[in-house]
């Protein structure tokens, strides 16, 4: 500091001095160095195009109180995911948002092809680059959250592990301390931080839904999957009913039902209306037929494609009695059960997601997790377009939740709150929906 004094280097700068010393010489050209190092690195306008929008999108709107940006020399590890497809994506996301706040690049983690979860040994690992492209992930969520391979590692330093803590004694605020405490210090010296204890989507949530929303958009499909569910999908399209031989206009629209009635559900909602004293929870085939049908300003006839699944069912008479003007399909009348048995429940599930995600209609169960991560991403969907009342009468994609009465003893038209301050609502259902 002594020596920037005597220079009198703002002189210098305004032009009003004389370089007379070596060092004075010195100490102006690295000044110098630095300034236009710095000038050199402020982002331009129009780098990136939409991604640099994305990017200042990012750092002005999710999670302001947590570090931004990813380095690509530490990394978080976390265990196997497990449960269904979309507790899976939750885990997943969680993970990610975890990885972002100490500022780490997420390890690829292992997910799980079955739906066992309490037999550890029939949990089918599956690498995660076998459901959801990598490299696609890593473009479209860049300066998020980053994924990164075992590859990478350099190995180092001895890995530190991390216990998450379980129990009533274990807040919210405790899981806080813990990650802010590893982000910092000694911790932060090791190259990778392992996780141990429960599975990620038992962890507390400290994050938004609308960061959620985010690491959602990157997961894109395999192209094998993707093509699967376009043939599901085309198949659902040339459903022509009893005017096979006329040709119309367009398509017949399609109704995807998310039809819980299986008897692992059935076993779950009475239980879980028990607890929380709320008897919104379960609906009977009758009663989701019902609502379907009294659906405001539908026009038949309509395809009902019905996501369901199929070994769980006790009887097979889910297309019975859906009425004049339905036209009730699934897997099997359809003819695509073989496109699903040749896949493990993962993908399987990951194909019924894509088909009830593209459907002009969708109803589902608000107390499931896979009906509400398919509105979430159709209410994302209608934000992206521009729709501003997303519950008017006239809305394309429209989602309702068919446990939960609405107008005219239809379905209730649902939306996800994306201001909500986290994921809870979703991850383990409501009957508070936003229209």
């Amino acid at each position: 500091m002594e020596v920037l004094f005597n220079c009198n280097l703002s002189k210098l700068i305004m032009g009003g001095g004389t370089l007379k010393s070596f060092t004075c010489k010195c100490v102006f050209l690295f000044v110098a160095v630095l300034i236009l190092r710095a000038l050199l690195l402020l982002p331009s306008p129009g780098f990136g195009g939409v991604e640099w929008r994305n990017l200042v999108h990012i750092k002005n709107n999710y999670s302001p109180s947590f570090g931004f940006g990813v380095r690509q020399g530490k990394f978080l590890e976390v265990p196997q995911i497990v449960w269904g497809l979309n507790n899976q994506k939750i885990a997943f996301a969680r993970a990610c948002l975890t990885a972002r706040m100490l500022n780490r690049t997420l390890l690829m983690p292992s997910l799980s092809a079955s739906l066992f979860y309490k037999e550890i040994d029939l949990l089918q690992p599956i690498s995660f680059d076998k459901v959801f492209q990598f490299d696609k992930f890593n473009a479209l969520c860049s300066g998020f959250v980053q994924l990164g391979r075992y590859s990478d590692l350099l190995n180092q330093t001895q890995v530190i592990e991390m216990k998450k803590g379980s129990g009533r004694k274990w807040t919210i605020e405790r899981d806080l301390d813990q990650l802010r405490q590893h982000n910092n210090g000694s911790f932060d010296d090791h190259e990778v931080i392992r996780i141990i204890g429960k599975n990620p989507f038992l962890w507390h949530d400290h994050w938004p839904v609308k960061d959620y929303a985010k690491v959602f958009e990157c997961l894109v499909l395999v192209d094998e999957i993707a093509q699967e569910a376009d043939r599901v999908v085309a198949r659902i399209r040339e459903v022509r009913g009893n005017n096979e031989n006329m040709e119309l206009e367009k398509p017949i629209p399609y109704v995807a039902v998310h039809m819980r009635v299986e008897i692992d559900w059935m076993i779950h909602c009475k239980k879980l209306e028990q607890r929380m004293n709320i008897y919104q929870i379960c609906s009977s085939k009758k009663e989701i037929m019902e609502r379907v049908r009294n659906i405001v300003g539908l026009k038949t006839p309509v395809v009902a494609y019905l996501a369901v699944a199929d070994k769980l069912l006790q009887n097979s008479s889910i297309l019975e009695g859906w009425g004049e003007g339905f036209l009730p399909y699934e897997k099997k009348k359809l003819g695509v059960d073989e496109i699903y048995s040749k896949y493990p429940y993962l993908i399987q599930s990951a194909i019924d997601y894509e088909v009830c995600l593209r459907a002009d209609i969708f109803v589902g169960n608000s107390f499931s997790t896979f009906s509400s991560l398919t509105v979430l991403e159709r209410t994302q969907k209608m934000i992206r377009m521009g729709v501003n009342s997303m519950c008017g009468s006239d809305v394309r994609w429209p989602s309702y939740a068919y446990n939960i009465p609405g107008e005219s003893n239809g379905p209730m038209r649902w939306v996800t709150n994306m201001s909500d301050s986290s994921l809870q609502a979703i991850s383990y259902g409501t009957n508070h929906i936003s229209c």
